[in-house]
């Protein structure tokens, strides 16, 4: 199981990088890092550059995991109690610590949302 902060922001990372392409990173610092699609589309009622899917945040107790699809699709998704119980709102999770099930679910999770998104053409 990891709790290190810093270990649990560079996993998270790790997952969502090894879907860049079709992903991009579009922002990558010590408050954020986000990734988007490549294809311009309409986000809302604005056009954007690459439609937003999720961002890592570190915060002081936890590290923040924002995921689109999980908003945009819900009716795609299911998630376990685990992964449930750090859902705060509709689309961000509070990860506090990862065990190895967790992480193979939020790898599962991330990919599937780059299939819906690559058959909806947003990335």
């Amino acid at each position: 199981m990891i709790t290190e902060l810093s270990e649990i922001q560079s996993t998270l990372q790790g997952l969502f990088t090894a879907h860049v392409p079709p992903l991009q990173v579009r922002k990558d610092n010590e408050n954020v890092f986000e990734v988007a699609g490549t294809k311009e589309a309409m986000q809302g009622k604005q056009k954007v550059d690459g439609f937003y899917f999720g961002s890592v945040v570190p915060k002081p107790k936890d590290i923040r995991l924002y995921y689109f699809p999980i908003y945009t699709h819900v009716d795609e998704f299911s998630i376990s109690a685990e992964l449930k119980k750090c859902l705060k709102g509709k689309s961000c999770f509070h990860i506090k610590k990862l065990t190895p099930d967790l992480i193979e679910e939020i790898k599962a999770m991330i990919q599937k949302g780059v299939e819906v998104y690559l058959k909806e053409g947003l990335i």
